[in-house]
């Protein structure tokens, strides 16, 4: 096993103190696994939670900060965190203001952060929850009962964020943050499988020369293995499944992202045959984002989530933010 660790059973813990050293701006409790912007609370502003397994770095503890999320919560790798880390955090960032979960449709992830919302109410923080499940490959997968929640979880936390931190209410974050989830779709694609420390090999199998469409986040197979695809093929592929799902009636966010071992020179590339097809297809982009945000650990690969919006959506994608995986207008 070629890892750059020391152990497995200490992965999390020194990534967070690693964390905490690169990020004086966040607050970084290692036992507790709870990432908290340095500022929280902040006064008049709903708080942003977020969180889960670890593994899939950028997210979500790359994204704390003003303008995005007020808190993280990473559990062991690929493992949902538990209800008192997120309580924990509810406790950390409130102001009074209420307190919005985002949460990624995992059944682990979904009975958590439930958990942990019953919790915060009995401390008197009001808890709102917003679930996202975009992608398109699968329904009932192995991790979950109906879709999954990938990409899109960056947009409806970037978006989210933005209103919050204009000092929007509650009810109305909660509401722009699921508008973001029902108008966004992702699909991915694997070229290879990850390995997580603990198992020490890959999570599937993927002979020489095939890739496996429709994966998910956490290492599991997609809903269909093909003999190697060009980069146009595969970007055919993946837009065709969305815009089968939803037919874009507005400009669309596109996110190209990476699995976590796909170089920038290929995501790029991938990325030009993706805006080729849009543009084929009559579809208007709006904005464009290309990189590794929404990760599963050494997977090769890559994700397309198109997102529709409008003014209002657009603007607050436009926001300033400030977080170690996306920062811009600060």
């Amino acid at each position: 096993m070629r890892m750059l660790i020391n152990v497995p059973e200490t992965v999390v813990a020194d990534a967070l103190r690693g964390m905490a050293a690169a990020h004086p701006e966040l607050t970084v409790d290692v036992e507790n696994r709870v990432i908290v912007r340095r500022d929280a609370p902040v006064a008049g502003q709903v708080a942003l939670i977020s969180g889960g397994g670890s593994g899939h770095e950028p997210l979500h503890g790359g994204f704390v900060g003003p303008g995005m999320l007020s808190a993280a919560c990473p559990g062991e790798v690929f493992t949902s965190p538990v209800p008192d880390q997120m309580a924990r955090a509810a406790a950390a960032v409130d102001s009074g203001a209420g307190v919005l979960f985002i949460v990624k449709n995992y059944t682990g992830d979904v009975l958590n952060f439930d958990m942990a919302a019953e919790l915060a109410e009995d401390e008197g923080i009001q808890v709102a929850k917003v679930l996202v499940n975009d992608d398109v490959a699968v329904t009932d997968s192995l991790y979950t009962a109906g879709r999954r929640g990938t990409g899109a979880t960056l947009f409806v936390e970037k978006i989210a964020g933005a209103a919050a931190a204009e000092g929007q209410p509650l009810e109305r974050v909660e509401a722009i943050g699921r508008q973001v989830n029902e108008n966004a779709r992702s699909f991915g694609v694997a070229l290879s499988a990850c390995t997580t420390p603990s198992k020490g090999s890959p999570t599937f199998d993927l002979p020489d020369g095939e890739l496996e469409l429709g994966i998910g986040i956490h290492g599991e197979p997609g809903r269909e293995r093909r003999a190697m695809m060009t980069s146009g093929e595969i970007a055919d592929f993946a837009v065709h499944a969305i815009l089968e799902d939803m037919p874009p009636h507005k400009p669309v966010l596109v996110l190209v992202n990476g699995m976590g071992a796909t170089p920038l020179l290929e995501l790029y590339g991938f990325n030009a045959e993706v805006q080729r097809l849009l543009t084929d297809l009559g579809v208007t982009v709006a904005r464009t984002l290309v990189g590794n945000y929404v990760t599963s650990l050494d997977m090769a690969g890559a994700s397309v989530t198109l997102c529709q919006v409008d003014e209002e959506l657009l603007r607050l994608w436009d926001a300033p933010v400030k977080t170690p995986g996306l920062r811009w207008g600060m």
